[in-house]
This record gives C-alpha cells, sequence and structure tokens, in this order.
C-alpha cells in the first residue's frame, strides 16, 4: 500500500472514530456543516490570495476532512459511499476529458472548455448557465457566467469592443444619477433602483474587461481590500502615536498621512 493510500485510509479511520466518540462530531449534519464549509473554503481563497503555501496545504488538509465526513454521514443515511463519491468524479473527468481517453481532437485550451459545456448539456443540463451555483458572490458568478457564454460563442472580438461597453456602462450610470438628482417622492426610489441597475451593468462590464485582460476579478478586488486594510491600519498607528485620533482629525491630515504611506508600500 503507498503511503497515500495509508495516509488516506488513516484520515478516514479517524473519522470513523471520531464520529463514535465525539459528542460535538457525533452530533453534526449536513447542515450543521454546510456553513463551516463555506468558511473553511473562504480561508483557502485567502490562502490562495496571499501564496501562503503553508497555509494552502492546511486548507486543503481542512477541506478534505468535511468531504470524508460528508461521506460518513451519507453511508449512515444510506445515500451514497465515499467510494462512490470517488467513483463518481473519476468517471466524470473520463467522461469529460475525450481528448486524453478517447479519439476527440482538441488545439488548445478553449476547445476543451467547449467540449466540457457540450458534455454537460448532453448530460441533461438545461441551459450552458445552469451549472452556475446561486450562492456564488456575485463578482465570481459573473466572470463564471461570461466564461460560460464564452463557450457558444456569445463573446466580444477583443477587449477594446469590450472597453467601449464599458465607457457606454458609464455614460448610462451618470445619467441615472443625474436623473435620481433631480426627482423626489415615489420617483426618487424608482430612479434610484436604475441607479444601482446601471451601476450593476458597469460592474458586470468591467469585470468582462478583466476577463480579457486574464485577471481574476474576484481576486484583484481583494488584493486591493488588504492593500487598503494595511494601509488604513498604517494610518491608524501613525495618529496614535501623535497623540491622535482619526475621528478627531481633519480630512487633509489623514490625506497627508496616507500619501505618506503609499509612498513607502
Amino acid at each position: 500500500m503507498s503511503n497515500l493510500s495509508e495516509s488516506f485510509l488513516k484520515l478516514v479511520s479517524i473519522l470513523d472514530e471520531l464520529r463514535e466518540k465525539c459528542p460535538w462530531d457525533k452530533k453534526q449534519t449536513v447542515q450543521t456543516l454546510r456553513h463551516m464549509t463555506i468558511e473553511e473554503t473562504y480561508e483557502l481563497a485567502d490562502a490562495i490570495t496571499d501564496e501562503d503555501w503553508k497555509g494552502i496545504k492546511e486548507e486543503l488538509g481542512d477541506l478534505l476532512l468535511h468531504i470524508v465526513f460528508y461521506s460518513k454521514i451519507g453511508v449512515e443515511q444510506n445515500k451514497f459511499t465515499l467510494e462512490e463519491v470517488i467513483g463518481g468524479i473519476s468517471e466524470k473527468l473520463i467522461a469529460r476529458h475525450p481528448h486524453i481517453y478517447g479519439d476527440v481532437k482538441v488545439s488548445d485550451e478553449e476547445d476543451v472548455k467547449r467540449n466540457w459545456e457540450k458534455l454537460k448539456l448532453k448530460e441533461g443540463k438545461e441551459s450552458i448557465l445552469s451549472g452556475v451555483p446561486k450562492s456564488l458572490p456575485a463578482t465570481v458568478k459573473a466572470m463564471r457566467l461570461q466564461e460560460k457564454a464564452k463557450q457558444v460563442g456569445f463573446e466580444w472580438e477583443n477587449k477594446e469592443q469590450v472597453w467601449e461597453k464599458v465607457e457606454e456602462e458609464m455614460g448610462e450610470l451618470k445619467v441615472a444619477v443625474s436623473d435620481w438628482q433631480s426627482v423626489n417622492g415615489e420617483d426618487l426610489t424608482l430612479q434610484h433602483k436604475k441607479v444601482e441597475e446601471e451601476f450593476g451593468d458597469l460592474v458586470f462590464s468591467l469585470i468582462n474587461y478583466a476577463r480579457f485582460l486574464r485577471i481574476d476579478a474576484e481576486n484583484a478586488l481583494e488584493v486591493t481590500n488588504k492593500k487598503f486594510t494595511r494601509r488604513f491600519t498604517e494610518m491608524e498607528k501613525h495618529a496614535a502615536s501623535s497623540g491622535k485620533n482619526l475621528a478627531d482629525m481633519t480630512l487633509v491630515e489623514m490625506d497627508s498621512i496616507w500619501n505618506n504611506i503609499k509612498k513607502h508600500s
């Protein structure tokens, strides 16, 4: 038996024992594990964004535990086994890679993606978009929707066209904001919804542009979030070292500190 097999079977054995003897593990259900699985997935995403390989390894272990845990519950509920989970994904990978395990020819990764979506439709999917989870964060969902639509040719030809769309959406947002500021009463609420809609269209277009630049929009925004957090925290420390509180400082004073921090980070 290989070390990999031994390690995996050890994990399964430990989970079996915990499920039998640990009061906390005994009580868990697929519903109680759900939010923890989501949290672990985001922790893995954080580690990936930071390129923290030690963290990635640790979070992958946590997610693997959850997979084994769900499978254990699946056996208890007479729904499925761990072997069926592994066998199912193995069969799916073989079926969806006919260019490796069959006689289909592909020239690049885009051919692979198109074949993948065609095979999913043959498997019973009603729409090429149906595989996008409803609960995905909006930025990630927008990227996935755009990528899937691309597989049937619903795609701009180049990034210049996409940027023109971004500028068009910016113009429509400006008009909506101007109209919103000039109305009152019930029309104010209706026009605000229009502003929200146009803002969403603009963000969707920017995400599309990021895709054409081969940028992960979700990750890019998270990098900016982390940068803002780091700089703002430094600004708080700088103010505190001068015996001041940010709330008591003017915007001009805070801008001065912020710009100084930007020069060094």
